[in-house]
């Protein structure tokens, strides 16, 4: 029987994604766990994976369109059925296959019933051609045209957000649809004719608006959620790093892949964690969950934003692994092409500005991590030891807590557990 693929919930809690690319064509052969098609969501993009084996029979979403999770995107042809059986199977499925997200948000789409879901008739469908419609939405029509706009409500969210006027607009998508890149085209285009008119207004006043990306959005709503749910308060340190730095110094010496001074606070991180294992949790609503292993999730800069893939089983990992899986992820997450279970998970983070001349900072919790620990750049600075002025080499980190899981003096004993470590490089390696 034919097998409809519909888009998936790729991210925890996302509603709509949009189809980046397709992996496969057509005719294709695919089997159970094979990447299928790139999803696009406000993190990120990952890889769809097949959770069934078949022919593909037909694709029915174009690259660049963005639907609701749920909407079907494939029909696949199982048990050795034909591609034309599969996708006479797949037509008596769309009623059905299209009722289902309508159903799941009826207030939303009230006033907008969905070009898709025809009443069924004997004639075969050649190509699954009422399939794709899922994803568009009929608009009102317009009331200076009298034309009926044709839009998913997403792209009616966007377009009322960013206040624009789609009366006049030709979508790219699928039947002249509107989709989300024409909505960016149009914010683009009238990002750079605002300045020359703002100018006019005001003299001297010239400004020019970025629409907000997905991503920015995303940022924008985790960060507000974490600094107004999540009790902060704040530890700070000095560490001497003389040692860690001629440590780093011979290691690397001997191997052709460097090692970072983050990849040594990573590990050290770890170790901290080894030494006060209370603090290895986070906060749930039905109880404080703690962690047997160190999963650590590591801010990498990208271009519009960040992401913070996790690292996991730190404790469990050699040094050398543990850089390694981290300039590995931090390439594929400013390629955009982390999976999901890659961004999700762990207890801390780390976020390190050291490479930027930052000498101190405090970063916002990751929710649902319990910590973050802020990383400044090693400089030269005196220092007293034993009543006499020195130069040492000092790096400041500043720990980040969540108050309900992590108290001050567990906190404290925690941070001082990484000092020590750090200070004492070897102690990391073993």
């Amino acid at each position: 029987m034919a097998l409809v693929i519909r888009m998936p919930e790729v991210l925890t809690g996302a509603t709509e994604a949009a189809l980046q690319s397709w992996l496969v064509a057509v005719g294709d052969t695919i089997a159970i766990g094979q990447p299928i098609a790139e999803v696009e969501t406000e993190k990120a993009t990952v890889e769809y994976e097949a959770e069934a084996a078949g022919t593909v029979a037909e694709l029915l979403i174009e690259t660049g369109v963005q639907v609701e999770v749920g909407t079907p995107i494939a029909v696949l042809a199982t048990d050795g059925e034909t591609v034309a059986a599969a996708l006479a199977s797949a037509s008596a499925q769309a009623p059905q296959a299209t009722a289902a997200p309508v159903a799941s948000r009826p207030t939303e789409q009230a006033d907008a019933p969905v070009v898709a879901a025809p009443v069924p008739t004997p004639a075969p469908l050649p190509a699954a051609a009422p399939m794709p419609v899922p994803a568009a939405a009929s608009a009102p029509a317009s009331p200076a045209s009298g034309a009926r706009l044709f839009m998913s409500p997403l792209v009616r969210r966007l377009a009322a957000e960013r206040g624009l006027d789609l009366t006049d607009v030709t979508g790219s998508g699928p039947g002249g649809r509107i989709v989300r890149r024409d909505l960016d085209a149009m914010s683009a285009a009238a990002a750079t004719a605002r300045p020359t008119t703002t100018a006019v207004a005001t003299a001297g006043a010239g400004f020019t608006d970025t629409p907000h990306t997905g991503m920015r959005r995303a940022i924008a709503r985790r960060l507000v959620e974490s600094k107004t749910t999540i009790p902060h308060f704040y530890l700070v340190a000095d560490c001497r790093v003389e040692a860690l730095l001629e440590l780093r110094k011979a290691v690397n010496e001997n191997i052709s892949t460097k090692i970072s001074v983050n990849d040594f606070v990573v590990k050290a991180v770890a170790a901290a964690f080894r030494d006060v294992p209370d603090a290895n949790a986070i906060w749930t609503d039905e109880g404080t969950r703690r962690f047997d292993d160190v999963d650590i999730a590591i801010a990498v800069a990208i271009e519009g934003g960040l992401v913070t893939p996790v690292v996991r089983g730190v404790n469990r990992r050699s040094l050398g692994d543990v850089s390694e899986s981290i300039r590995e992820l931090a390439e594929r997450g400013r390629a955009g092409r982390l999976r999901q279970d890659e961004i999700e998970g762990g207890s801390f983070s780390v976020s390190n500005l050291g490479m930027y001349g930052t000498q101190e900072f405090s970063a916002i919790i990751n929710p649902p991590h319990s910590g973050i620990l802020a990383v400044g750049a090693a400089r030269k600075m005196p220092i007293v030891v034993d009543d006499e002025l020195q130069i040492g080499t000092v790096m400041t980190v500043t720990l980040s807590a969540d108050h309900r899981v992590l108290d001050g003096a567990l906190a404290a004993q925690w941070l001082a557990a990484f000092v020590a470590r750090i200070e004492n490089p070897v102690s990391i390696l073993v």
